[in-house]
């Protein structure tokens, strides 16, 4: 019987182990967002983020010649992002949310927050 239940537990420890999603999700105030989320839907649960920033993933550099026969580089950016920044305060962490096409892809911790919590929702 003993050996049952230790077979039990193993099993189910095993399945919720590999069963968890690696998304985290971030709490504001009495709101919480995931991944999937609009940024319409991030502002209406938490605010405005304590900053932000655009980046370009997989940007592609090359040179081609204009109607004159003059040379040029071209670059052009394959994914635009948006990151996001929320700063939970001294007890927590600060979140850092990354946009692609308005949607959350990844939701991360960067550091300790400190100072006053900016994720206290609306």
């Amino acid at each position: 019987m003993k050996t049952n239940m230790i077979i039990i537990s193993l099993a189910s420890f095993f399945f919720l182990f590999f069963a968890a999603d690696d998304a985290l999700a971030f709490r504001c105030g009495a709101g919480l967002v995931t991944e999937g989320d609009s940024k319409s839907q991030v502002l209406a649960t938490c605010g405005k983020p304590a900053s932000k920033e655009k980046s370009c993933e997989n940007s592609q550099q090359y040179t081609t010649t204009n109607k004159y026969g003059k040379i040029k580089k071209v670059k052009k950016c394959g994914q635009k992002l948006e990151t996001w920044f929320y700063n939970c305060g001294d007890n927590d962490f600060i979140y850092k949310l990354i946009f692609d096409d308005g949607k959350i892809i990844n939701i991360t911790t960067e550091s300790r927050g400190s100072g006053k919590s900016d994720c206290q929702g609306k």
